[in-house]
């Protein structure tokens, strides 16, 4: 008898069920806050598939620069076709012309406010291929140069540092 008046009770006190979603938004909002702040630590430089970066163990991350792409076959600026290889390693001139026209124009939006004084600071990131010959790159490097980029820093991947003694090993 006690069982059927729980019953009853139940029934007459039931109440409908409600889902509370402000928490949920909470939690999303905290989560998206969360992940804002810590992607911004990371430069996402696009890379081609026929572009193997050399491996480095530098700690410092580059900043925001021009991007100057080298292909086995191609020289790219931001993205854009600039010169071919036989144009690189052209041996008449000691720069290339080509990419020394494009990197005069402004290629970032801050480039076009610097003062004459911080020209030289502008900076730019080479990425190169890792079985090209040095004389390629030294060429490319020696174009931005003259074309008033006083910065240069070539593109690595970040080696993987090797496991301390003393570091607690994984489950």
């Amino acid at each position: 008898m006690i069982s059927i008046r729980r019953k009853k009770h139940r029934l007459h006190h039931r109440t409908d069920a409600e889902l509370n979603l402000i928490p949920l938004i909470d939690i999303l909002s905290v989560m998206v806050a969360f992940l804002l702040v810590y992607s911004t630590d990371v430069e996402v430089v696009q890379n081609s598939k026929g572009v193997e970066i050399p491996l480095s163990t530098a700690d410092a991350l580059p900043k925001q620069s021009v991007l100057v792409m080298i292909t086995p076959d191609q020289l790219f600026v931001q993205g854009e076709l600039v010169a071919s290889m036989e144009q690189i390693r052209d041996p008449s001139s000691p720069l290339i012309d080509p990419l020394r026209a494009v990197l005069e124009r402004p290629m970032l939006v801050s480039d076009a406010t610097l003062p004459d004084s911080a020209i030289a600071s502008r900076e730019i990131t080479v990425l190169a291929d890792k079985s090209l010959p040095y004389a390629v790159v030294r060429k490319v490097m020696s174009t931005c140069t003259a074309a008033s980029y006083g910065k240069i820093s070539l593109a690595v991947l970040e080696r993987e540092k090797p496991a301390h003694a003393d570091s607690p090993k994984p489950a």
